[in-house]
């Protein structure tokens, strides 16, 4: 700190009332109750804070019994696109009531996702978003039953829950569009890079391509190659490692998200494979990037906004009314998008033309 610096001191409810010539309650009343306080009266303190430049302390009006307006979001990975675009979703609606969102990432990582809800908990969030690291929901059930609500993105195993509500797209659908794409371009065998076994998404997008199959007449025993991996870039040029070696050699590849399609363009155009006309690309997401990138991308868009937006009106609705609330599970469509990644360059051209 620099010689002669003056600190400025924390301005306080105190301070607000003496230069209002108020009471303390009365002040704390402009604050949580502004509807008992006389309409001169209130003018003038609100005046004086402004005056003041108060800013109230939120955990010290909570501590007092008044409501934080905070929800939480607890995400797998929020520096994603998927993600952020979820969060302004949420943050959109929550603005709308006067609510502000706090959001963290578990990383796929369970003890962390505890560490999370946890922290969340103590500070007293009014309502959570989860989008759990695995099928066992204990630790958000739990939450429930200390009085936290919690919205669940994607539907739980075995069904829905009947404790809580849950906001989804339809992964079966929009995966087995992406098949149904690539059997009308031609492919007869389509390699799909999906995310870990236990993953419900996951699951339900490779269920999505394997119906898709069926119903072109395939057997995806021999149609399919599904193969594991992490679902980021260097995962896509991974899986693509796996592919390249298989023989015969597929000529198409699904992949979980864009981020992984990214990986596998990256590893093709290394590698000096032609896309679409030696391998076609697809996605899932529509990301910004899957317009930007050498070969447009096709994909699935999600309605990651509305998904967030809708979510966010779920958590206020419960907690602002409880009385009327019923728990509600909110299913979107997905929308195929094909772009270049997947139709022959000699049928783009001619469109063209």
């Amino acid at each position: 700190m620099a010689d002669g610096q003056v600190v400025r001191r924390r301005v306080r409810i105190r301070d607000v009332a003496q230069a209002a010539g108020v009471s303390v309650a009365t002040v704390s009343n402009v604050l949580n109750n502004p509807g008992v306080v006389a309409p001169e009266t209130l003018g003038r303190v609100q005046a004086t804070m402004e005056d003041l430049s108060f800013v109230p302390n939120p955990l010290a009006r909570q501590l007092r019994g008044g409501r934080t307006r905070a929800m939480g979001a607890i995400f797998l990975d929020v520096a994603s696109p998927f993600h952020m675009e979820v969060a302004r979703g949420m943050e959109d609606r929550l603005a709308e009531d006067g609510f502000i969102l706090v959001v963290s990432s578990s990383d796929r990582d369970t003890e962390k996702e505890i560490g999370c809800l946890a922290l969340f908990e103590e500070q007293g969030v009014r309502a959570i978003l989860a989008q759990p690291t695995s099928r066992d929901h204990t630790v958000f059930e739990r939450a429930i039953e200390r009085g936290t609500p919690t919205v669940l993105i994607g539907p739980a195993d075995g069904g829905e829950p009947r404790d809580r509500c849950s906001v989804h797209v339809d992964n079966v659908r929009g995966s087995g569009m992406v098949a149904a794409h690539l059997v009308a371009e031609g492919h007869r065998r389509i390699a799909f890079t999906n995310d870990r076994p236990e993953d419900r998404p996951g699951e339900n997008r490779a269920v999505g391509v394997r119906e898709a199959l069926v119903e072109a007449g395939l057997d995806p025993t021999d149609a399919l190659i599904e193969v594991q991996g992490v679902p980021d870039a260097d995962g896509g040029e991974e899986a693509l490692d796996q592919v390249l070696q298989m023989n015969p050699r597929p000529t198409a590849i699904a992949c979980f998200n864009d981020y992984v399609a990214l990986g596998v363009l990256r590893g093709l155009q290394r590698r000096g494979i032609s896309v679409p006309d030696e391998m076609a690309v697809a996605g899932y997401d529509d990301t910004e990037f899957a317009t930007m990138l050498g070969v447009p991308l096709t994909s699935v868009r999600m309605p990651k906004h509305q998904l967030g937006y809708a979510a966010a009106d779920l958590m206020i609705e419960e907690t602002e009314k409880p009385e009327e609330h019923r728990h509600r599970h909110v299913q979107f469509q997905p929308e195929l998008v094909v772009r270049e990644s997947t139709r022959p360059v000699r049928r783009s051209a001619a469109r063209r033309a």
